[in-house]
């Protein structure tokens, strides 16, 4: 069995930081590309950023310049430095990777979600 366990959420005032972190525990699994999603509140989830295992990066528009996405292959863990936070990126973040059990193809797993919180 895998899993994900986030850290790193919390209450933050606009033009702060924040880093996220996602570990996934386990054994006998492979890591294929890690990601960070969000939902704030009545809206749907949405993709914040992405990183394959080679390490190429994706992120969305409202992200983009002002966090960062990292992954260390050898804890099995992924990043999210957010900078120059903003009330509206208020949401729970969630952490997503695609992991295959030996012997499987593989499957999105997700963690239980960490709060954000952007005071303005």
């Amino acid at each position: 069995q895998v899993q994900l366990v986030e850290s790193g959420g919390g209450l933050v005032q606009a033009g702060g930081s924040l880093r996220l972190s996602c570990a996934a525990s386990g054994s006998s699994f492979s890591i294929k590309a890690m990601g960070w999603y969000r939902q704030a509140p009545g809206k749907q989830r949405e993709l914040v950023a992405a990183i394959t295992s080679g390490g190429s990066t994706d992120y969305a528009d409202f992200g983009r310049g002002r966090f960062t996405i990292s992954r260390d292959n050898a804890k099995n863990t992924v990043y999210l430095q957010m900078n120059s936070l903003k009330p509206e990126d208020t949401a729970v973040y969630y952490c997503n990777a695609d992991i295959a059990l030996r012997g499987y193809i593989a499957v999105p797993y997700w963690g239980q979600g960490t709060q954000v919180t952007v005071s303005s």
